[in-house]
């Protein structure tokens, strides 16, 4: 019992790393995820003291169960049913698919990480971008939704933005749930968006499968009162007009929602609007036929390109941020109330008349969002140049023009926001940035403006942001 026992040197570095991963099997990674889990729940309880929107008891779920929910959901498990039958795939293989598309969209929603880092990075990256404001919001209506509703952010997309934008502007409010694109499936960037509560969209799936999944995921979260924000648009917006409306997560939504029940459905449009898109020339060559695509590597090297550039500009005292950024919140919708006025129930309709129904509802849903876009210095004095190409102008007939377009959309109920309460300075602030941007050229000696023939579609793409609110001609006449 007291013999020596001689042992190579590779094997004692391997028991020793084997009892090591077993203490921290056993003793430590227990005592870590205890500690972390009671630090999440201190940051919901006391994030919960201050939000409009509760964080609801789903996000404290743990992921591997919510996965498991929905494996086990019956309309899921119908599917693997019909689809094993069908094809003639063994279940076990169905089932095995089933789980990937659900571990795939579920997402592991962190607290910690949204209320304390999360909102750290949006509010500083949209602060020191852009001029951050608050357009036009319906307090009342927004403090009047009836508490324990699902809450759902409608919004325009008009850039990756959009996603920090709202986040921080909305953080006092409540936490969201967005659907993201597969662009973002790489690492890290998966797991950090996974943390916010977001969860992952093949936009362009035709898998009745993976439809179904995704179905009874957002049917789950809608029921289980998680806050939401959704793009009807279904994607960014290419030329700078609103997108016809795509209804696929709407009608998830919709599909099993009671009118009568405990939980109403509330959708508050969100408009957005930039005086710069950072990806607008990006966004513009899809609606070129024939132009040119540059590949990952080209895109990579402007992308670092264009951000060495700005650190250059920084470091010499000369950077400039990007105008303003201005988001607006309109009057909620109910679901409830819209159904009940007109003796509607989603869950007792056919595909046919459903859809009928959900095209009218949004067409409705998107007015309100375009109605309350906030109109910016850069597309307001954008839209003078793309209805006069060619023209040249004085300054002074380009206030007198873009004072005049003011007028004309308040008095058709368009929220224009006027920076330092000034019409003039606003004026000034979108022609400035035009000109350094050399969208617009300027001949000093003359004093004249003209837009650069070459720019007309970036131009435009500013102008079209704007180009869908009405313009009221006689009460701005009768007014002015």
């Amino acid at each position: 019992m007291t013999g020596s026992v001689h042992l190579p040197l590779w094997m004692v570095l391997l028991l020793g790393a084997l009892a090591a991963v077993a203490v921290l099997d056993r003793l430590l990674v227990p005592s870590v995820r205890w500690y972390l889990r009671r630090q999440v729940n201190e940051v919901i309880d006391e994030v919960n003291t201050r939000l409009a929107l509760k964080i609801p008891a789903f996000h404290r779920t743990k992921r591997r169960v919510l996965i498991d929910r929905l494996l086990f959901d019956p309309k899921v498990l119908e599917a693997v049913d019909e689809h094993a039958r069908t094809q003639g795939t063994p279940r076990e293989v169905v089932l095995a698919r089933i789980e990937t598309y659900a571990r795939e969209i579920v997402p592991a929603f962190n607290a910690y990480f949204y209320f304390r880092i999360g909102y750290w990075v949006s509010r500083h990256v949209a602060r020191l971008l852009y001029r951050v404001r608050l357009g036009a919001s319906d307090e009342a209506g927004l403090a009047a939704v009836r508490p324990g509703s699902t809450v759902v952010f409608l919004m325009n997309h008009r850039s990756n933005m959009d996603y920090v934008l709202v986040a921080y502007l909305a953080a006092s409010r409540t936490a969201l749930s967005y659907a993201v694109g597969e662009w973002a499936r790489i690492w890290p960037l998966q797991t950090l968006i996974r943390s916010t509560g977001a969860y992952f969209v093949r936009r362009s799936s035709g898998d009745p499968l993976y439809r179904r999944v995704l179905e009874r995921y957002v049917h789950m979260a809608t029921s289980s009162g998680v806050p939401q924000a959704v793009y009807p648009e279904g994607g960014l917006t290419r030329d700078g007009l609103l997108r016809p409306p795509k209804l696929g997560v709407l009608d998830y939504m919709l599909r099993g929602f009671d009118p009568e029940g405990e939980r109403d459905l509330v959708f508050i449009p969100v408009g957005i609007n930039y005086d710069r898109v950072l990806e607008d020339r990006t966004l513009l060559l899809d609606t070129m036929p024939g132009a040119p695509r540059a590949g990952k590597t080209a895109a990579v090297r402007t992308t670092l390109g264009f951000v060495l550039q700005n650190v250059w500009l920084m470091l010499r005292s000369r950077w400039h941020r990007f105008g303003y950024a201005c988001v607006s919140f309109g009057a909620p919708v109910s679901m409830q109330t819209w159904l009940a006025a007109r003796s509607l129930d989603f869950r007792r309709m056919d595909k046919e008349t459903r859809s009928a129904h959900l095209a009218e509802l949004g067409a409705e849903l998107m007015q309100a969002v375009g109605g309350v876009i906030p109109v910016l210095p850069v597309p307001l004095v954008a839209s003078v140049f793309v209805e006069r190409p060619g023209e040249t102008l004085s300054e002074l007939e380009l206030k007198a023009e873009v004072e005049r377009r003011m007028r004309e959309l308040e008095a058709a109920g368009a929220h224009v926001y006027i920076p330092r309460r000034d019409r003039e300075y606003a004026i000034t602030a979108g022609l400035r940035m035009l000109t350094q941007r050399h969208l617009v050229d300027l001949d000093e000696a003359e004093g004249l403006y003209r837009a650069r023939p070459e720019e007309m579609p970036v131009l435009r793409y500013y102008g079209n942001s704007i180009a869908h609110l009405p313009r009221d001609v006689g009460r701005a006449a009768a007014g002015g």
